[in-house]
């Protein structure tokens, strides 16, 4: 008898045959490693005779990568965040018409005992190929003009206090504790007292006749602070700082006006002006460069950003700049505040919460919010309120992050919904915080058996 073999069914085998999470979603994808000096490129197998090539960082070399990348049929292209090397090619490979993902780099974090550049852009372009990579927010092109323009301001404020540390020094060096009596040297009195001192006034009394009468320091307290050992030295240091000091204001301005500027030639939203402020809004809070920033940010808006305590000129227009006034990038609050990295994480393991702590992210955007949150420490406002309440039961640092998420959400909620803020105010808060309670123990008072009985006075 003759075997007869049993012929092997060749089952055929193609992408739909996967399972979904390991089909090749984009498959004309390709990877990048960023470098100082050189970008690694990977591209699929057999569109080229060489699947990973090496580029320069030169304008010239980024015209040919993108070239290389079009002979290849790539129309999709992933890189990492690293430093500010992946700016210009970003730039070119999207003028060039590719759709550029920018992601994180804990997001692509290659094999353990496995790192080199070569392997870094293959392992990126396997990731985007199969769809598993998520690209970081990258805003608008106006809105990234707007961010680089505060971002040059805010370095430009850093380098400011940094002279102003200097005219501190020199004068704690002559002995003039002129910082110890005016709160702010800087000032109306501190800078006339500093210009009077370079102009060659020595006298005690009469340097202090230029206190404004706005000073808490009577002229007597300021007068004996002024007493010192004139150095010339320390004066030439002084007078070099003041000087440095000025130009960095000037400066400033000039980028104050090359912001308001940008922000005007956004197109508007709405053509009314702000609602009425329930409390009139100072005008050091809300004018930059003469312009009155809460109508401008109306305008552009929509919504009356300014009713949120906390949150002034100089912080909306970071936020602006950071993230814009269209929220449609994140799909609910929780998306938002999990990118600002202003809620609660979740490390959990066998059911059990690890830890609760956010993610590190140095975000300009989530520290703005923050910042609004501490100025709420002693207001007399709902926010306030809140985040005293918290302090006293977990901190100040945690006080400092659940408030910043609370502003978020209603930053968010203004901006998708078009609705107003409306203060409650401090004692409606705690009001309702208190009837909160009440519920609450009524609650736990009856699953025991009691009633929870108010006490007659």
């Amino acid at each position: 008898m003759t075997k007869r073999r049993k012929k092997s069914k060749l089952q055929s085998f193609n992408v739909q045959s996967l399972p979904k999470h390991l089909q090749h979603i984009n498959l004309d994808a390709a990877g990048i490693d960023i470098g100082s000096e050189r970008h690694m490129v990977a591209v699929p197998e057999g569109r080229d005779a060489v699947s990973v090539r090496e580029f320069g960082t030169f304008t010239a070399d980024l015209q040919a990568l993108a070239d290389w990348l079009q002979q290849c049929g790539v129309t999709t292209v992933a890189m990492e965040s690293t430093g500010v090397y992946w700016i210009p090619l970003f730039e070119l490979l999207e003028r060039r018409g590719f759709e550029v993902k920018l992601v994180d780099a804990r997001h692509v974090k290659n094999v353990s005992g496995r790192k080199s550049d070569v392997l870094d852009c293959q392992w990126i372009q396997q990731l985007h190929t199969y769809g598993l990579l998520t690209a970081a927010f990258r805003p608008p092109d106006e809105v990234c003009v707007l961010r680089s323009y505060l971002r040059q301001r805010e370095m430009l404020t850093q380098t400011a206090s940094m002279h102003i540390q200097h005219m501190q020094k020199a004068m704690q060096q002559m002995n003039l504790l002129l910082h110890n009596v005016v709160s702010d040297i800087t000032g109306v009195t501190g800078l006339k007292i500093i210009k009077a001192i370079l102009a060659g006034e020595r006298d005690p009394r009469v340097l202090a006749r230029n206190r404004d009468e706005r000073c808490q320091q009577t002229r007597a307290t300021i007068a004996k602070s002024l007493v010192g050992n004139y150095r010339e030295e320390h004066l030439f240091a002084l007078r070099q700082a003041v000087d440095l000091y000025e130009t960095y204001q000037t400066k400033i301005a000039d980028c104050d006006q090359a912001i308001i500027k940008h922000v005007e030639k956004q197109p508007d939203i709405s053509d009314d002006g702000p609602p009425p402020a329930e409390k009139p809004v100072k005008a050091r809070e809300r004018i930059r460069s003469g312009v009155d920033v809460r109508k401008l940010l109306f305008k552009k808006s929509g919504v009356d950003l300014f009713a949120i305590p906390g949150l002034a000129a100089d912080t909306l227009l970071t936020l602006a700049s950071e993230v814009g006034f269209d929220m449609k990038p994140w799909k609910t609050e929780k998306h938002f505040t999990s990118w600002l990295s202003v809620c609660p994480g979740t490390k959990i393991s066998g059911g059990k919460m690890l830890d609760k702590k956010s993610k590190r992210n140095p975000n300009r955007a989530a520290q703005a919010f923050r910042m609004a949150a501490t100025s709420q420490a002693r207001s007399k406002t709902a926010l306030g309120a809140f985040y005293r309440r918290i302090r006293s039961r977990s901190g100040g640092k945690q006080a400092v992050k659940a408030t910043a998420h609370k502003i978020a959400r209603i930053y968010y909620a203004m901006l998708t919904q078009g609705t107003s803020y409306v203060e409650v105010g401090q004692q409606a808060y705690e009001q309702k915080y208190k009837e909160r309670r009440i519920d609450h123990l009524k609650t736990q008072a009856k699953s025991l058996g009691f009633q929870l009985v108010p006490c007659v006075t």
